[in-house]
């Protein structure tokens, strides 16, 4: 007989049930991306509308799921909602509409503000069936849960029979948890978009950078995928990154990701959550290659450099001619979030060999606009100063900033804006008297 089996039916409870534990006043919080659970934040929903319920919180990271909650007008009040990161066109518009607060943060710190400032009440989250061991595991989302089950007073778990279970430091015990409830839904997928000839052409640019045997770290979108199919004649490279992604499940299946030139972690790619597709889900399944450790752990910038000869490969919306990037606002306008960004960039930094770089389509709407400015749009945010940043990489070429004055990186971004707005950038930068 198994004993935790016992444990896990007396405390298997409805989705409805658990929401009666959950009081006004209450802060509850909640993982990142795919493992952000349905049924209980609906439940709270339901009953803090129908029973009059006041002052209830909800914080989210990278949300995906349950966004018409933030629509539903009769929950102002009832059931608000805090973001740590912003990552989609509906959790974009709610910050807008002043539907939902967001806290800026470094990715690596997060899990420090659960402890000593947020204090959740509450903590909820999708995982993988029990073991006979009685141990669930947290499945894609690795960043905060190890933090946040320590912090909360009361953990409910919602057991998702799709969510894989994945290694690394991402478990619970059924011991630790107060409640569960199952419901088994298909995971939220992020589509590949099909990779354009300017983000292939920066992919390229991007490989010329990556030597063999390198620890890379890429994001989500059409440049770090071209970077990806790009590294096709690469060999022995490895992962440390916040993001496991499906071209990463394209680099290991070819022989190009082995991991096995790794300083720290050899034969293991280390990442904290994934999003992709279910073909990359059921990859990670029970995949010992792949490990989810805490973000606080993966990127924590004095860790990322133990990684010799670690790439940073990130993106951002606009640089200026003083090399300062910005990834996260267009203007004042809140678009996404620090994320990893410079936890990467500082780590990229403290590696022996390492490198980060920040990608950018040089123009955008058409090549009416230049994203290399004389200087940011007014009210953008500076989310890598700088004083940190390594090279830039457009579709027209390569400039390495770092230790350069600042006559020389402004000729080498003019060098790889658009051509047909050289010659503006240069009248721009003679006027600022910058050359």
């Amino acid at each position: 007989m198994n004993i935790w089996k016992d444990v896990y039916n007396q405390k298997l409870l409805t989705a409805d049930e658990i929401a009666k534990q959950i009081e006004s006043n209450t802060m509850c919080a909640t993982v990142i991306g795919a493992g952000e659970p349905v049924s209980i934040p609906e439940a709270i929903a339901n009953r803090a509308i129908n029973e009059n319920l006041n002052g209830i919180i909800q914080i989210t990271l990278l949300s995906i799921s349950n966004n018409a909650l933030w629509e539903n007008t009769d929950l102002k009040g009832k059931f608000d909602h805090i973001s740590l990161f912003i990552g989609s066109d509906t959790v974009r518009k709610a910050v807008w509409d002043n539907k939902i607060e967001y806290i800026p943060a470094y990715y690596h710190q997060m899990p420090s503000y659960y402890e000593d400032y947020l204090n959740p009440d509450v903590f909820y989250a999708a995982v993988s069936p029990m073991d006979e061991h009685g141990y669930f595991s947290f499945g894609v989302s690795g960043d905060c849960s190890m933090t946040l089950k320590k912090a909360a007073k009361k953990i409910f778990l919602e057991v998702n029979e799709n969510m894989p279970r994945t290694h690394g430091n991402c478990f619970i015990h059924i011991n630790e948890v107060d409640a569960v409830c199952e419901h088994n839904r298909s995971l939220p997928e992020l589509s590949s978009k099909n990779i354009s000839d300017v983000e292939q052409i920066i992919g390229d640019n991007i490989a010329e950078l990556v030597p063999d045997g390198a620890t890379l770290q890429l994001g989500i979108g059409g440049i770090p995928n071209a970077a990806a199919v790009a590294l096709k004649n690469k060999y022995d490279l490895g992962i440390h990154s916040e993001l496991f992604t499906e071209s990463m499940v394209d680099l290991i299946e070819q022989g190009i990701i082995t991991n096995s030139r790794k300083t720290i972690h050899e034969g293991k790619s280390i990442v904290t959550f994934a999003l992709g597709s279910k073909r990359m889900y059921d990859f990670i399944n029970d995949n010992i290659g792949v490990e989810f450790h805490p973000v606080n752990y993966v990127n924590d910038p004095y860790v990322i450099g133990m990684n010799d000869n670690l790439i940073s490969i990130n993106s951002c919306l606009e640089v200026d001619l003083f090399g300062q990037v910005s990834s996260e606002s267009l203007g004042p306008r809140q678009y996404t979030g620090v994320g990893g960004q410079v936890d990467f960039v500082r780590g990229a930094a403290k590696s022996n060999g390492g490198k980060s770089i920040i990608a950018i389509q040089s123009t955008a709407k058409n090549e009416t606009i230049t994203k290399i400015k004389p200087i940011l749009t007014a009210g953008s945010i500076v989310t890598t100063p700088r004083n940190e940043v390594d090279y830039i990489v457009t579709e027209y070429g390569v400039a390495r900033l770092k230790c350069k004055s600042i006559r020389e990186r402004v000729k080498e971004l003019i060098n790889i804006s658009h051509p047909k707005f050289r010659e503006e950038l240069s009248f721009e930068a003679r006027k600022m008297n910058l050359i």
